[in-house]
């Protein structure tokens, strides 16, 4: 299987049903991703395969044969991050911290497909994604302060 993976060519030779998740960590080493549930329910494991928020999880390595999925590590452009990933930090978003990539990662999914999102928007979008620390309406502030929603409204 032919594929990219944060912009650069990848090929993988074993099980195709074997999760896309386990590529990332185990053969590609990049651990950013995590392991929630393993059942695509809380989120953890978030990653954009053709920029559509997936759970790696549940995605089988054939499925992204020819694709191209992109990681948490791919998300900033060299030393620059992306701005959900500053806007996190400004609104001291991270807890534990476990989470987080997925959150980041379904939010640029998110803003990708609607640059600007009302609150119900945002909570549809993100409603799969738990964060056990409860820092939801850190963010949902994080997310409006990129799509320049500062209010509590946003556009519907």
């Amino acid at each position: 299987m032919k594929f990219k993976i944060n912009g650069h060519a990848a090929t993988y030779e074993g099980d195709g049903d074997m999760p896309l998740l386990w590529y990332v960590r185990d053969i590609a080493g990049m651990t950013g991703t995590k392991f929630g549930c393993g059942e695509g329910l809380c989120g953890a494991c978030t990653v954009h395969v053709d920029g559509v928020a997936v759970r790696s999880c549940q995605t089988a390595m054939e499925d992204v044969e020819g694709r191209d999925v992109k990681t948490i590590e791919g998300l900033a452009k060299g030393d620059t991050l992306h701005a959900l990933q500053d806007a996190w930090a400004e609104h001291n978003v991270p807890q534990c911290g476990y989470c987080q990539s997925g959150q980041i990662m379904q939010a640029a999914s998110l803003l990708a497909e609607n640059p600007n999102p009302s609150d119900e928007d945002i909570d549809i979008a993100m409603e799969g994604n738990i964060c056990r620390c409860g820092t939801y309406q850190r963010i949902k502030a994080a997310i409006r302060d990129v799509a320049g929603n500062k209010g509590t409204g946003g556009a519907s």
